[in-house]
């Protein structure tokens, strides 16, 4: 599709993950770079948040919400966001607090899990507050 924004030709793609939900119809998944791209895409002199909403076929009040949300922080990206990070894959979670041979007691490992549906976070051991902190905050975004 192609449309004149003040002047200059602009070659606008189609993006964003497209979904079939329930009642039959079709949603679009823009990712946090499409949405900060748009937003950006608005805030160039002379743009019309309406213009740039249609080219890229986004409702305008969505594109408000995202500015809103580019403002206050939530559509950074950081340099790590595309990282791999080790995964370690089990069939069965390994047992806590095992008896050790020649223990009466059993031995206590400090363990947390969380799941966020769509990550899973096991902490096993003594885990500092402010790198747990840190790892959730960029896991909830």
């Amino acid at each position: 599709m192609l449309i004149e924004l003040g002047g200059v030709m602009d070659a606008i793609q189609q993006t964003g993950k497209l979904v079939v939900v329930k009642n039959g119809g079709t949603r679009r998944f823009r990712s946090k770079r499409e949405r900060r791209a748009i937003v950006e895409e608005t805030l160039k002199p002379g743009a019309s948040v309406s213009l740039v909403a249609r080219a890229h076929d986004v409702n305008t009040n969505q594109v408000f919400k995202w500015r809103r949300q580019y403002r206050e922080g939530h559509l950074e990206i950081s340099a790590t966001s595309d990282a791999l990070l080790p995964v370690k894959i089990c069939d069965t979670p390994p047992r806590v607090g095992a008896v050790t041979r020649g223990q009466g007691k059993a031995r206590r490992v400090g363990v947390i899990d969380i799941d966020l549906g769509h990550a899973r976070v096991r902490i096993e051991g003594a885990a500092d507050p402010d790198c747990v902190q840190a790892a959730l905050e960029r896991l909830i975004r």
